[in-house]
């Protein structure tokens, strides 16, 4: 009897064991949250392409540099991505859904939109790429149904997912124009043509920065101050920013003024705001991936400059 006990016993753990790397192996179903469609770590994760019959959308880390995340809109425009394109991107790996739907007939493919639907996912990791249909929109809300090329499998998406990559020029573009903040320098040229004044900014506790010229450091220039505030606030539209390697219309703006910046002796960046040959105001910095058009208000600032570097 005791031998009998320690062969069922064995036959039980060997059952057990089975069942186990059975439930491992099959995927995970109708837990939210829970449902892997696309097993990766995030550092094996490159780029993330959208695209549908009017939009192309893809988000990408550079191979080389500071490995920032960029956005593509189209084929060519490319511009840094923002903090929620950065959490987006996050999220593609591993990529997940609310619920497994399985591989559907074709009656119900085309039920939920997944029959000839224009919209693509691929998803490139560093062993390669990843191909998914999105279903086509339905009137007045989304269909965030996918399904996997690989196997046919599809997935219900959290709805929260497709809509920043739907609306990227307008939600995922980083406005940011300088990679330092107000503290982070010391010093400043203010620059119009051939005339410049140099100011050294001085901090003070719950009061304004103080802006001593060079030239006389004991006599705070407090227009230039309130000018360079209203400098510092610029904040071009999502949508006005134009990627690397691309001109306004006309061609290069003509430089009005720049500011550059220091920290100690370092160089840290500048600020060049420049006319367009349509007359509109255009500013670049050591950050942006190229020129932003800036509001109409922005002339009154030019106009401005040369007071300012003059010492008027």
């Amino acid at each position: 009897m005791r031998a009998r006990g320690v062969v069922l016993q064995g036959v039980l753990a060997v059952a057990g064991l089975a069942a186990a790397f059975f439930v491992w192996q099959r995927e995970p179903v109708g837990a939210p949250g829970e449902v892997v469609v696309l097993d990766a770590p995030e550092r094996a994760l490159e780029r993330v392409r959208y695209e549908d019959a009017s939009v192309q959308v893809e988000l990408f880390r550079e191979g080389q540099g500071d490995g920032a995340l960029w956005l593509r809109l189209g084929a060519k425009r490319e511009l840094r991505a923002n903090e929620t394109a950065e959490q987006l991107f996050a999220r593609f790996a591993p990529l997940r859904a609310t619920r497994s739907l399985g591989v559907l007939e074709a009656e119900k493919l085309a039920e939920v939109g997944l029959t000839d639907s224009p919209r693509k996912l691929v998803v490139k990791l560093a062993s390669g790429e990843h191909a998914f249909t999105l279903a086509a929109p339905s009137i007045g809300w989304g269909s965030p149904y996918l399904r996997r090329e690989t196997d046919g499998h599809v997935f219900l998406l959290s709805p929260s997912l497709l809509p920043d990559l739907e609306n990227a020029a307008h939600r995922l573009v980083d406005r940011t124009l300088h990679a330092f903040g107000a503290s982070g320098y010391d010093t400043l040229t203010v620059i119009v043509g051939s005339t410049s004044r140099t100011f050294l900014v001085r901090a003070r506790a719950q009061r304004p920065t103080e802006f001593l010229p060079r030239d006389a450091p004991d006599t705070p220039d407090e227009a230039a101050r309130k000018w360079h505030e209203r400098v510092w606030l610029l904040a071009p539209a999502q949508s006005d920013f134009l990627g690397r390697g691309e001109v306004p219309p006309g061609g290069e703006p003509r430089e009005a003024f720049r500011v550059e910046y220091q920290r100690g002796a370092q160089r840290i960046g500048q600020l060049t705001v420049g006319r367009g040959v349509g007359g509109g105001f255009y500013a670049r910095t050591e950050y942006t991936a190229g020129w932003a058009k800036l509001p109409p208000w922005a002339d009154s600032i030019v106009l401005e400059a040369e007071k300012v570097a003059a010492g008027h």
